[in-house]
């Protein structure tokens, strides 16, 4: 199935060529830590899942290739490129597609990183898909979140995490670079005033799907993909330092630090847990509720959301004011910029953005002695409707639910909400908010907003130090598959690199499994003690002398 064109511009090449010989040491590494780890600590699912998506240890798979497995589980997996907008992920996922970020982290961030990378998604997110139970849920999720309002504050977040993320990841970047950014999201962070329902998705998401447990309190297992995906915070997260929670809906109100691990953990029970907690977060959500309060959650938004009606006619755009009654229903809609009108999510012809571009406003509810089928063009109109707004002009068109006037007046006490020299005045019919969600009703025609911006993650460039280093870890590659020249390789990178403790532990795993000698081995080890990275180092020695 075809994207829709909106979310095709996400989509990149995965140019399987751009990773070099060490993000495979890397990826390796990490595997095997995690494998050897979650064996016994994750989800049953994950083990098995792992096999049946075809993610491989040995290097980076390609993302065709787990796209392939997934087709069997009515999934398929696209290669984008760092952070997207949430609700572009949503979307994604809600087609049953799982965007797995194509770029590789730096062996700088090997335990966690804070930028979506290729091992949190396809290691992460991949093999608990293969569960159908929770399969379900993330489709059933996906078109929760989809309906969430996000507002404008969303927006600046997303933008600060996304330019954080970026600039951590590049090896390029300074210090300074890196304080200024962080900066910049606290400040971001700490100015919103209003969680919006796209924030308490997030929330629900980070502590269920990306760092959630499953099981029984006193001793759960790992199902989210964060955890998955983290050699680090896969063994802190099971630990007593980390307090773990009943998952309820208490979780949404529970805010969180991408840049830290969490003092805090949710457990789910079972994942059809996970779907009963989601339904509770609906059932409380605009798109379900409908009327002045939903109205009232678009309004603090402040970004571009559908307002549709019992007749399933949609306004799509920012909504600036709402006018009430004398009972308090909603009868007066005020949009300001460029809006849309559609019906059932095909936008309407002549009412586009483009055509709406000042803004758009129309009454709502019932009009006293009103008959469509009654009205003529060219003719004069009054409509009276209950709520007190009066309008009146001459009939030029009418097109379905939409009465276009001209010479119009539209007034409401005292107050003039139209007058003629504004040109046409376009009335749509309808009498109840019955949904409010976020994003315009027909986004294709709706055309570019801030919500589905899309960018890419820079590429790195290397200098010729670290192409030779990335020659040294292709050696050992050749190495492991029959190469016989493990003493002078030694030799060579203890010259040249010898701060690169990831390729010692290579060396030391071939020299161990090709059993080349107590000399070489305590060689390696010998140097790989004088080195920094003791905890990783330690992790991987283990593993050397491991079989798998």
């Amino acid at each position: 199935m075809e994207l829709p064109q909106h979310l095709q511009k996400y989509i990149v090449s995965q140019d399987y060529e751009k990773y070099t010989d060490l993000d495979h040491a890397v990826w390796r590494y990490v595997l095997r830590q995690l494998k050897n780890f979650l064996g016994e600590n994750a989800h049953e699912s994950y083990l098995d899942g792992l096999k049946k998506t075809g993610i491989e240890i040995e290097r980076i798979p390609r993302i065709e290739n787990i796209s392939r497995e997934l087709e069997k589980f009515g999934w398929r997996a696209l290669p984008v490129s760092g952070f997207i907008p949430p609700a572009a992920f949503m979307e994604l996922q809600s087609l049953g597609v799982l965007p797995i970020a194509s770029d590789m982290r730096s062996i700088d961030h090997l335990t966690y990183t804070p930028a979506p990378d290729i091992v949190h998604e396809a290691a992460g997110h991949a093999p608990i898909i293969a569960n159908p139970e929770y399969a379900a849920y993330l489709k059933q999720y996906a078109q929760v979140a989809k309906k969430a309002i996000i507002s404008r504050e969303d927006l600046e977040v997303y933008k600060a995490i996304r330019e954080l993320s970026d600039i951590k990841e590049n090896p390029a970047s300074t210090a300074a670079e890196i304080q200024t950014a962080e900066a910049t999201l606290a400040t971001v962070g700490n100015s919103v005033k209003n969680i919006s329902e796209a924030a308490e998705l997030s929330r629900m998401n980070w502590w269920t799907a990306e760092y959630g447990l499953i099981g029984p309190l006193e001793s759960p297992k790992i199902f989210g993909a964060g955890l998955l995906s983290s050699v680090g915070e896969s063994k802190w997260c099971l630990s007593e330092k980390v307090k773990k929670i009943p998952l309820s809906l208490d979780c949404i109100r529970q805010s969180y630090d991408i840049t830290e691990p969490q003092p805090q953990l949710f457990v789910a029970r079972d994942f059809q847990h996970l779907s009963t907690v989601l339904e509770e977060l609906a059932a409380t959500m605009a798109y379900r509720t409908g009327g002045k309060s939903a109205l009232q959650k678009a309004l603090q938004a402040e970004s571009a959301n559908t307002v549709e009606f019992e007749n399933q006619m949609q306004i799509s755009g920012v909504l600036k004011s709402v006018l009430t009654d004398s009972e308090g229903r909603p009868c007066y809609l005020q949009f300001n910029g460029p809006t849309q009108l559609s019906h059932s999510g095909k936008q309407l012809e002549g009412h586009s953005p483009g055509y709406h571009k000042d803004g758009y406003g129309t009454p709502v509810g019932l009009i006293r002695n009103f008959n469509l089928s009654s009205l003529q063009l060219k003719k004069p109109l009054v409509l009276n409707y209950f709520s007190g707004v009066k309008v009146e002009g001459i009939i030029k068109n009418i097109k379905g639910a939409v009465i276009t006037l001209t010479d119009a007046t539209c007034t409401f006490g005292n107050e003039t909400l139209f007058k003629p020299e504004w040109g046409n005045y376009d009335i749509v019919l309808a009498e109840v908010v019955k949904s409010v969600w976020g994003g315009p009703a027909d986004r294709d025609a709706f055309g570019e907003i801030d919500d589905f911006v899309a960018s890419r993650v820079q590429s790195p460039s290397y200098s010729k130090k670290q192409q030779e280093i990335f020659s040294f870890y292709r050696d050992t590659a050749k190495l492991r598959a029959g190469a016989d020249n493990a003493i002078a390789l030694f030799e060579k990178f203890r010259e040249k690199a010898p701060e690169q403790w990831l390729l010692f532990i290579e060396l030391l795993e071939v020299a161990v499994k090709k059993d080349l000698g107590s000399k070489l081995i305590g060689e390696i080890e010998a140097h790989l003690k004088t080195l920094s990275q003791l905890s990783l180092i330690e992790d991987g020695m283990k593993l050397a002398y491991a079989k798998y």
